[in-house]
């Protein structure tokens, strides 16, 4: 079952790539899908998969909210903070958990590193009483 996910997988970020559903490149898409190598890795759990599809879907009103946050309050902090990978990712499931990051507009991934953690920039809104704002006062 796992095996069927990758190769959609492969085949969903073909045709987004390609922006084309043409017979010819749905039958391109299929061979690269079926010849691209497959992970020696831990495969993921189906229920894995499940609940990062179900964020994504979760994620695509918050990315809305986010976005008209920032046309009406604007963010003017940056930072870079640390996340840890789930235990136990396959390259598939790495990949869709940086996607659900950086499809948000206030996060982008930035690295991954192999020591199974993501570098996330990430903007918010200043705070009140922050030392760049006292500054601005005296």
């Amino acid at each position: 079952m796992i095996g069927y996910l990758n190769i959609i997988l492969r085949l969903t970020i073909w045709f987004l790539l390609t922006a084309n559903l043409s017979a010819a490149n749905i039958i391109i898409g299929v061979c690269i899908a079926l010849l691209l190598p497959r992970s020696r890795a831990v495969p993921g759990a189906l229920k894995d998969w499940l609940r990062v599809l179900w964020e994504i879907i979760v994620a695509i009103p918050q990315a809305y909210l986010e976005a008209f946050e920032l046309i009406f309050r604007p963010h003017t902090q940056e930072k870079i903070v640390m996340e840890r990978v789930k235990p136990q990712r396959s390259p598939g499931l790495v990949f869709l958990d940086i996607f659900l990051i950086t499809f948000t507009p206030k996060t982008i991934v930035v690295k991954y590193h192999e020591e199974c953690w993501y570098e996330v920039h990430r903007i918010t809104r200043r705070e009140r009483g922050s030392r760049a704002e006292e500054g601005l006062k005296e």
